[in-house]
């Protein structure tokens, strides 16, 4: 970790936490509105891409045995006992809902949102590069997490999530608490004429979020482009936080699928969030799904 990511920090909402190795990064206004949530990094893990990498999915790509190692330490620094629920990612605008406990899983359900007000749920995305969304009611303590690449963005996935909060939960949008995670950024994520006609088509607005690199092509910012749909959606713009933390330009800290697949094969990172609770002496932490 640079020793000036502290400070890139210091006025995003975000602080770092380590254990044992592993580092993650928190939200703290969802954390003081009682979600327990994290977004992971690639370090101190055991899978090769390239060494001792914090690897949490991807079940072709690596073993089974080192991803729930590396789900272990992860929850170990997170600290409490959840089972995490994931769904099967297809860059759709499909929700899926986890009523118990008992249904928190690794799901074969096409789906890139969760959404839950579950004790002992820690909803769950992959991401190495698209953009991770974590929404947190602290009203009813429903919360969601959403996956958004370019594709999930253009169909305004996290609106959705937040319109299913309200129709599920009886969440208010003004009360969401919603933190962006690390992501590619605007400087060198680029993109070529097909998603910038897409966008600009489904809603012209969006063209401001485009740099102009070369002939039809563009880097694009979809972080604030997800920030600008939550605010559509209803969310209070001060409730919206987004880590200042770039996945292409920061291999040193996060998996980046555009940079890496070529190189060291598809490394996976989680965002999670769940309703946090009083500490037990009885609460041990472990690999949930294994």
């Amino acid at each position: 970790m640079s020793p000036g990511d502290e400070e890139i920090l210091k006025d995003s909402g975000f602080y770092w936490r380590e254990k044992d190795g592993i580092k993650i990064l928190v939200s703290k206004p969802l954390e003081e509105a009682g979600f327990v949530n994290a977004f992971s990094t690639r370090g101190g893990g055991v899978s090769p891409f390239p060494s001792e990498a914090l690897n949490l999915a991807g079940f072709k790509d690596d073993s089974r045995e080192n991803i729930y190692e590396n789900r272990r330490r992860f929850l170990a620094v997170i600290g409490e006992d959840f089972d995490l629920a994931l769904a099967f990612q297809v860059h759709g605008d499909n929700i899926l809902t986890v009523a118990s406990r008992s249904e928190a899983e690794d799901s074969d359900i096409k789906a890139d949102a969760i959404m839950s007000e579950a004790v002992g749920v820690l909803a769950a995305v992959k991401t190495a590069d698209c953009v991770p969304v974590l929404i947190g009611d602290p009203v009813t303590g429903a919360f969601a997490v959403v996956h958004a690449g370019w594709r999930g963005t253009l169909q305004t996935i996290v609106a959705k999530a937040a319109a299913s909060l309200q129709q599920n939960y009886d969440s208010r949008p003004a009360d969401l608490i919603a933190a962006i995670g690390p992501s590619a950024s605007c400087d060198v994520y680029e993109v070529g004429p097909e998603v910038i006609e897409q966008f600009t088509k489904a809603d012209p607005s969006t063209a401001k979020y485009f740099a102009s690199t070369k002939d039809d092509h563009a880097t694009i910012d979809l972080p604030s482009i997800n920030r600008e749909q939550l605010i559509s959606a209803g969310l209070r713009p001060e409730n919206i936080s987004i880590a200042p933390l770039c996945t292409m330009s920061r291999t040193d800290l996060f998996f980046s699928y555009r940079i890496e697949k070529k190189t060291y094969g598809n490394g996976r990172m989680l965002s999670v969030i769940g309703r946090s609770r009083p500490a037990s002496s009885n609460d041990v932490p472990h690999v949930p799904n294994a």
